[in-house]
């Protein structure tokens, strides 16, 4: 017979970004500045986009200047999306 091979773990598959915090105004949210490179179709130059993620900070430790990694997750508000994993450099 064959065996049949159960895996108990879900790939996770949740989109991580990493980008750089641009406003700390709001309560609990940051906004984080993230630029993704791509080529462009016909021209072949590689152009940066930049999105705007809203980010889910419960203990308001970001500040302006931050470098940060995000994770994508259930909304939280009408624009949050986004919560916090890690904090990979401090403003200067």
């Amino acid at each position: 017979m064959a065996e049949m091979i159960e895996t108990t773990e879900r790939p996770n598959r949740r989109k991580l970004r990493e980008g750089l915090v641009v406003s700390d105004v709001q309560d609990k949210t940051v906004i984080v500045e993230t630029i993704d490179r791509v080529r462009h179709r016909r021209y072949a130059k590689t152009v940066q986009r930049t999105k705007r993620l809203h980010v889910h900070d419960e203990e308001n430790q970001l500040n302006v200047g931050d470098r940060v990694r995000v994770q994508e997750t259930r909304p939280l508000s009408k624009l949050k999306r986004w919560r916090l994993v890690e904090i990979l450099e401090r403003a200067k």
